[in-house]
């Protein structure tokens, strides 16, 4: 270097800085593609059903909502029509979790279909069109339906259709569907054999896990199909999230493939969604400190 000219030198080092300058940006720019990625492709999903009769349940679970980030899901009977309460929309549940209705996705249980024009007044679009109220989503990369299984769950209906054409246009690896009623369940109510066609659909499709509500417990299946066979490489992982609010069910009789389940607790079931895999955590309302909580891969 000591015999390059001085203009020589200068322009060396100059392209050195540029080079250097190039290099620092080539890595910030690949560092914030990175990361906003990530953000992007992992979500967070808060679910429970049978949330508000005006009662201690509600507050308690609205609670952990102030605290807890995502989007929240309610599956089904966010309120509970009574003569004290002739609107429990805009009163048990807009003063619970009714203050977090921005990042809320609501679908339609069976005591929400008895006051519909109330339901759709309240959410407004969130609540999907009317009548039928069912729609999808993306969270992260997986793709959430928010189904009602209030109406026809067969193929050839509706509603059996769209899911098909929605799934089949989706593009995503990974999928969840939320329905009021659960297939299989260990509470006071019998099996709901009406979303078995439901179900079917679902199973064929790949969908990773079915999330239900219905009876006021916690409950997690091994992955199964819908015929009720456990295949943990292929079948759908299912939950059963009544833990809201409302008053909680006993466990009447475990059924097979019944791995946890509770009557204990109101509280939430966290879902954290990454590209191919996910892990679920149910998050109890004080005082219970019943939890469960494990992580799955996408098939």
């Amino acid at each position: 270097m000591s015999n390059m000219s001085p203009s020589l030198l200068s322009s060396c080092c100059a392209a050195l800085a540029v080079a250097a300058a190039c290099v620092d940006s080539e890595a910030h720019v690949a560092g914030s593609r990175r990361a906003p990625r990530q953000a992007r492709d992992t979500a967070v999903l808060l679910a429970a059903g049978d949330v508000a009769q005006c009662t201690p349940g509600a507050a308690a679970t609205a609670a952990l909502l102030d605290s807890l980030p995502g989007e929240i899901v309610v599956v089904g009977d966010a309120a509970y029509a009574s003569p004290e309460q002739p609107n429990p929309y805009t009163t048990c549940y807009a003063t619970t979790w009714g203050r977090h209705l921005r990042r809320t996705h609501p679908l339609i249980g069976n005591h929400d279909a008895r006051t519909l024009d109330m339901y759709f007044d309240y959410f407004g679009a969130a609540a999907g069109p009317r009548p039928g109220g069912y729609y999808s989503f993306d969270a992260g990369s997986w793709h959430i339906l928010a189904l009602n299984s209030n109406i026809d769950m067969r193929p050839r209906s509706p509603q059996g259709r769209w899911v098909a054409r929605d799934l089949a246009a989706s593009g995503s690896k990974c999928s969840i569907a939320f329905m009021h009623h659960p297939r299989f369940n260990s509470g006071p109510h019998s099996p709901q054999r009406l979303v078995a066609p439901m179900w079917e659909t679902l199973d064929r499709a790949g969908v990773e896990m079915i999330v239900a509500a219905h009876d006021h417990i916690y409950e997690r299946f091994a992955p199964m199909h819908a015929n009720g066979k456990r295949d943990d490489g292929g079948g759908v992982r299912s939950f059963i999230v009544g833990t809201g609010g409302a008053q909680r069910y006993p466990i009447v009789k475990p059924q097979p493939n019944s791995e946890v389940r509770s009557d204990e607790a109101h509280g939430l079931l966290k879902l954290t969604l990454y590209p191919d895999s996910y892990a679920w955590e149910f998050v109890p309302a004080a005082p219970s400190e019943f939890t469960d909580a494990g992580r799955g891969t996408c098939h």
